[in-house]
């Protein structure tokens, strides 16, 4: 029996549309995962070059520990100050690979969670990237190989929102005009940096207040090494100040950011399936082998 609809449902868009048989042609666009900003911290600069008496010599033309927004085919944009305001929270697990044998470099990365208490199926077909499930209770009695893998793994707090960029520079140090609203993603990995991106939205919570109603400002901390390197870990100050309207815009941003944590969960998933199906596979083939051998020398 169909439901009963009515023309003055007209509000309800998702039945009329349904009624009339206009659903098999409303084409859904995912957002590609490609297309999204990655925002993050550029710990070593920009080298260019400067004619001086018709010498070329290497010159920094962007100092590090700025940060940089990195968008898909178009250079990249710098700013010492921006200011971020998030829609969305998640976290993983990542590691890095390095690649072997004319592999190339790769990364093993899980699903995207509301948090890492589970076990969090990852690209390779196993589950937070190696990581054992639980407490570890003695650390030091594990096998070397063991404490190597566990280093490698990074939890990781994944950031999106829009960024504002008042000042920006370009690649060759060049200042452009600043940017506003630019959609992104933030995979923040480093230890202490983990802990201070989660301040500002654990005060939020105190306040209940939820997180696209308040601006971040960030800026950066210089560490020195023993090696004379420096790195960099972000600083952020939440915006109390001010308490951001709530747009139809806005629901339309969370919504996308969603659509791209869905879409990215959905090629991981797969992964882990094709990884599953490949050890499977490799297993099957090995216990044969093992089969055959015995067969053969059974016989002889």
């Amino acid at each position: 029996m169909t439901e009963l609809v009515t023309l003055n449902d007209s509000g309800n868009f998702a039945a009329m549309a349904a009624a009339m048989g206009m659903s098999a042609d409303l084409k859904k666009e995912k957002t590609k995962t490609a297309t999204l900003a990655r925002l993050k911290i550029d710990h070593s600069g920009v080298m260019g070059e400067e004619n001086v008496k018709g010498k070329i010599r290497k010159v920094q033309v962007v100092d590090g520990g700025l940060y940089v927004l990195q968008r898909n085919e178009q250079e990249n944009v710098y700013c010492q100050e921006p200011t971020i305001r998030l829609f969305n929270q998640r976290f993983m697990y990542k590691r890095y690979v390095k690649g072997v044998a004319g592999q190339k470099d790769r990364y093993v990365k899980t699903i995207m969670s509301t948090d890492l208490n589970g076990d969090l199926r990852d690209t390779d077909g196993g589950f937070n990237c190696g990581k054992p499930a639980g407490w570890i209770e003695d650390y030091k009695s594990l096998p070397d190989d063991m404490k190597n893998l566990l280093k490698s793994i990074k939890r990781v707090r994944v950031l999106f929102g829009t960024v504002n960029f008042p000042i920006a520079l370009n690649a060759k140090g060049e200042e452009i005009e600043g940017l506003t609203a630019v959609p992104f993603i933030w995979e923040v990995d480093n230890k202490d940096a983990f802990k201070e991106m989660g301040a500002p939205i654990a005060q939020m919570a105190k306040q209940k207040r939820i997180l696209p109603q308040h601006n971040i400002l960030l800026n950066t901390i210089e560490h020195s090494l023993p090696t004379g390197a420096v790195f960099f870990t972000p600083s952020a100050a939440l915006d109390l100040s001010h308490t951001l309207p709530l747009t139809d815009e806005d629901q339309g941003t969370f919504a996308s950011f969603n659509e791209w944590i869905d879409g990215y969960n959905d090629y991981v998933v797969k992964s882990f399936n094709e990884a599953m199906k490949e050890k499977a596979e490799s297993e099957f083939d090995s216990v044969v082998e093992e089969f055959v051998d015995v067969e053969i020398q059974a016989d002889a």
